[in-house]
């Protein structure tokens, strides 16, 4: 069952291109602690939204033309294996963002409204076996808020904003454990991430430099796999964020709008469900159906969208020491409806593409 992994690594890269509870992009995931001695990954996505919407008359009409611009989804780890029990991780990714740019709209309060909000995370991972097919993983992890910038030309008040901000770092810690029994290729794995408390130093047009707090939620992802035949692999996947717990408040906006300017009234619970087979030695392919639970209610402009539907395809090929997988993501995007000012977020998608290459030394 040894072989199945490279099917189980194709899962992995296709399902984590993209994320969208939230601000979630990564989904923090910890699977290269789990891979056979010595291993070094790289991956790379690309992600590109279709997201639009209208506004009736009485909230002044118009169109938000395509306001979700691409972005791309770094990603690396390695993992060192220092005798039969204790391994120990590096990984990094960029867990959290948004870019919002309404600069082909015609809705006067959002026309050439911009928003980005970018990240980096650094985990530092140990893993313990503690014999009878359980184990152990926890450590540190560094979550930096890099860059957090707004420009809001108009509003039902007629007053413009902007801010900016300077980076900010906090530190969270990871913790989790896993039953395997690896010839059946069976894996369960319950990771629990912490919430990070930021201090952003945001430098604002109406009010001035001031110090707004950010949390980070904290999250669980459930990760599961099995062997059904000699080559093929099932899995499945929960992850739940608190996103209830994050709000990003400058008193400058508060002030003009009396509102958050993006924050959240549910949770949000992402599932997946993939089956992958290995056809050679070589090659194997899977396929993966998502589902994230619509939360309801009214969404913000910054984020016009309630719970998905997504279809993953993967491929993986393995040469020697070096696996090269790649996998695209077709996501349908629910329908919201937003508040202040009232619009209509209809029949969007996304469209994601990843690849990753890994080395065993």
């Amino acid at each position: 069952m040894k072989n199945l992994t490279a099917a189980a690594v194709v899962l992995l890269t296709s399902t984590a291109i993209v994320h969208a509870g939230g601000l979630d992009r990564s989904g923090q995931g910890v699977g290269i602690i789990f891979k056979d001695g010595n291993y070094a990954q790289l991956s790379f996505g690309n992600v590109n939204p279709s997201v639009s919407g209208t506004y009736p008359q009485g909230a002044g009409g118009g169109g938000s033309g395509g306001m979700a611009p691409s972005y791309n989804q770094l990603g690396g780890g390695v993992k060192l294996q220092f005798n039969d029990a204790l391994s120990m991780s590096l990984i990094y990714d960029q867990p959290w963002g948004a870019d919002v740019d309404y600069s082909d709209g015609t809705h006067s309060f959002t026309a050439s409204s911009t928003v980005s909000l970018q990240s980096r995370g650094l985990t530092a991972l140990a893993r313990y076996e503690l014999g009878d097919n359980f184990s152990i993983h926890g450590g540190l992890r560094q979550n930096t808020l890099t860059e957090l910038s707004i420009s809001l030309p108009m509003s039902p008040a007629g007053a413009a904003y902007t801010a900016t901000s300077a980076q900010s770092s906090a530190i969270g810690y990871v913790i989790g454990g896993a039953y395997e029994i690896p010839d059946i290729a069976l894996r369960m794995a319950l990771t629990y991430s912490s919430e990070t408390n930021h201090d952003i130093v945001v430098t604002e047009s109406l009010a001035g430099t001031s110090t707004t707090q950010v949390t980070m939620p904290k999250s669980i992802n459930l990760d599961f796999q099995t062997g059904v035949t000699a080559d093929t692999l099932l899995t499945a996947g929960v992850r739940y964020v608190n996103w209830t717990a994050t709000a990003i408040d400058p008193a400058g906006h508060r002030l003009q709008r009396s509102s958050a300017l993006q924050s959240y009234s549910e949770d949000s619970y992402t599932f997946s469900l993939g089956l992958g087979r290995r056809f050679t030695d070589a090659f194997a392919a899977s396929a993966t159906l998502g589902w994230e639970r619509p939360q309801g209610g009214t969404s913000s402009n910054l984020s016009p969208m309630d719970g998905n539907v997504s279809l993953s395809l993967g491929a993986s090929y393995t040469m020697d020491n070096m696996e090269i997988s790649g996998g695209v993501r077709y996501v349908k995007i629910g329908d919201a409806t937003t508040s202040i000012p009232s619009g209509d977020f209809t029949n969007n998608s996304a469209l994601a593409l990843g690849m990753q290459v890994g080395f065993g030394f």
